[in-house]
């Protein structure tokens, strides 16, 4: 596919409308709109921006016991999430199509295959054509989240070859996996992007890290949340008292294949980063150091990566 070396992108840092998907979906199109009329080709959302990354809530669960207001809030969540492809999608596509744009957003995924219980932390992929490309279900979910989300598998880790370079996506913690980068890094990854809940520093040094590792170009994108845009209804809103107003600080940023912030993290608000990106920087990175290329070592070292679709997928560690 012909390359189009010079575009624009955009990463979204901006809070959920927490628990309403409908709400969600009409804000998700707004800014895909606003991003778009900057002539951004590629749109970037964060980690489960519908219905949410229910940071803060525990769902009632401690081990060994889960509280019946919990069980409530888990079902609100569950009621929120989204069948893919489905309404939500369909929405969504037309507004990527309107904008002539690449679309990738993190949603909470229902599972409509097998029992309809589960969810997952999906990453959806959509074409400027308003089609559903495909999406990326999270791998690992990390820590307590593995009781509200099942674990993606190796079907679910596509690379998508654009007139803006190849593009795809880890979530969040996902990208501490090096085997699963290692897998990106073998499709030939170029527009890499990794929707995140995480706004600490040391986040910052991973996406450098990835950046410069993959010789590639780096989305990274945060939401900023408050306290005030849970709902009251939700049983653990008693839990929040002792915690920041600010839960999610942001923290969004895009990186170039040398390692090098093109747009610093941002903090403390709701905007939408842009850069222009240049793919010749890549072939340019790639001279001293291709992690897929000539400094690897197939000899030595042999990536296997079961790409099948699993019936059974081990849930609630």
């Amino acid at each position: 596919m012909e390359k189009d070396k010079k575009f624009k992108v955009a990463v979204v840092q901006a809070g959920s409308e927490i628990m309403d998907k409908e709400k969600g979906v009409l804000k998700t199109v707004r800014l895909i709109e606003e991003a778009g009329a900057q002539g951004a080709k590629i749109i970037v959302f964060p980690e489960a921006f519908i219905p949410a990354y229910p940071r803060g809530m525990s769902f009632g669960a401690v081990v060994g016991s889960r509280s019946p207001e919990g069980r409530k809030d888990f079902r609100r969540y569950w009621d929120n999430s989204i069948t893919v492809p489905g309404p939500e999608t369909e929405t969504i596509g037309k507004a990527a199509k309107q904008a002539d744009a690449y679309v990738v957003i993190g949603v909470i995924e229902k599972d409509t295959a097998g029992s309809q219980g589960t969810l997952y932390c999906t990453a959806l992929f959509f074409g400027p054509d308003g089609e559903l490309l495909g999406k990326h279900r999270k791998l690992k979910p990390t820590g307590s989240e593995r009781l509200i989300w099942g674990q993606g598998d190796g079907s679910t880790l596509p690379v998508f070859d654009t007139p803006y370079g190849r593009l795809g996506a880890l979530i969040c913690w996902e990208n501490y996996m090096p085997l699963a980068r290692a897998a990106m890094y073998e499709k030939g990854i170029q527009i890499y992007v990794m929707p995140t809940a995480d706004a600490r520093d040391t986040w910052t040094a991973t996406v450098r890290h990835v950046a410069a590792e993959g010789r590639c170009f780096v989305l990274s994108c945060n939401q900023y949340s408050t306290k005030s845009m849970y709902p009251e209804e939700i049983s653990s809103r008693d839990e929040f008292k002792d915690l920041p107003e600010e839960m999610s600080r942001g923290g969004s940023c895009i990186a170039g294949p040398l390692g090098e912030l093109i747009v610093e993290p941002v903090y403390g608000e709701e905007t939408i980063l842009y850069a222009e990106l240049d793919l010749d920087q890549i072939a340019e990175s790639q001279f001293d150091f291709d992690v897929s290329g000539h400094y690897s070592r197939p000899d030595v070292f042999q990536l296997s990566v079961n790409e099948k679709e699993q019936k059974t997928v081990v849930w609630r560690e």
